[in-house]
């Protein structure tokens, strides 16, 4: 279990609240005395009332110092109407949905956040969430638990796009979904899981296939290719495993498991997972996926996905 380490401010704070078991989280947070940029951000994201609700959550609650070392005038502008939103995913970042107490903590490699997107987690030398330290927890509110941290976590702000453009391996990627008119769906819309071939991945197929297929007549056939590698929804690497197969927009499903010891999609290899878009994820395959012949051309709409699934991460994602 975690040990906990109380500041002495604090441990008068929360003794005088009663440790804080008849209170909601939002309540504790502000008797505490050290959340009050996280109290004041709250209400900036029109949050308080959803924290004070029956929930039960898990909040990771950064301490005034630790919005305190965000760069200069970041907090200011975060604070403006106009980044509501932006304020907004990045405080739903910090809450997990139920009670995880930290005897479960430091059994979990991750965890899906009210954001969509996942906190990488890590039991070695103290633990860790994303880059933040976890240096009090089990909090016991009425509805729920916090457990604080010494920095605010920071969300993928990047679209699966901008996220693939970033990593510089999937350059022929991108330019097939520009090619395809998939580029400014699969930045804009979401949330979708893409199973995203590397470089080297399309510099396997038969020589000459990538440029016959990325010709403006060849447009049908390559949209197609490419939106069997999209999975409506963002899906982690647990629950993918776990489902077994999943339907593309392509309209047929790949199939999803391990094999003498390693993560497939149909016959290629995983070989990085759960890397986090803010409208979706990527999971890296090595060989591009094609649709099976014969089976029916129906695409699912890409516009309307379904709501995101809430998995944490079984295989570790390398980036």
């Amino acid at each position: 279990m975690l040990k906990k380490v109380l500041p002495l401010a604090l441990i008068a704070a929360i003794s005088s609240v009663g440790f804080a078991a008849d209170k909601n989280i939002v309540e504790t947070a502000v008797e505490a005395g050290s959340f009050k940029t996280l109290a004041a951000a709250l209400q900036a994201a029109n949050l308080v009332e959803t924290l004070q609700g029956d929930g039960p959550f898990t909040v990771f609650a950064p301490t005034d110092d630790a919005f305190a070392n965000l760069p200069e005038g970041t907090l200011d502008e975060l604070l403006k109407p106009e980044s509501k939103e932006t304020l907004t995913g990045i405080l739903t970042y910090h809450v997990v949905a139920g009670e995880v107490p930290a005897a479960k903590v430091v059994k979990l490699s991750g965890a899906t956040t009210v954001n969509g997107q996942r906190v990488d987690i890590a039991a070695k030398d103290g633990v860790t969430v994303d880059q933040a330290k976890v240096v009090t927890t089990d909090i016991q509110c009425s509805n729920g638990i916090i457990h604080i941290i010494d920095a605010v976590l920071l969300p993928e702000s990047q679209s699966i796009v901008g996220v693939a453009k970033e990593a510089k391996t999937f350059e022929t990627l991108i330019a097939a979904a520009q090619a395809a008119g998939l580029a400014e769906v699969l930045d804009q819309q979401g949330p979708f899981t893409v199973f995203a071939p590397t470089d080297e991945a399309f510099a396997k197929l038969p020589a000459g296939t990538v440029e016959s297929l990325l010709k403006p007549e060849n447009k049908a056939k390559l949209a197609s290719i490419l939106k069997y590698h999209v999975v409506p929804g963002r899906i982690y690497s647990e629950g993918a495993l776990e489902a077994g197969k999943a339907k593309t927009l392509q309209g047929a499903s790949v199939e999803i498991g391990v094999q003498s010891g390693h993560a497939k999609v149909n016959d290629a290899n995983l070989i990085a997972t759960d890397i986090d878009a803010s409208n979706g994820v990527i999971h890296v395959v090595d060989s591009v996926l094609m649709p099976p012949k014969g089976e029916s051309k129906k695409q699912a709409a890409v516009y309307t996905t379904p709501c995101q699934s809430s998995q944490t991460v079984v295989i570790r994602a390398q980036h």
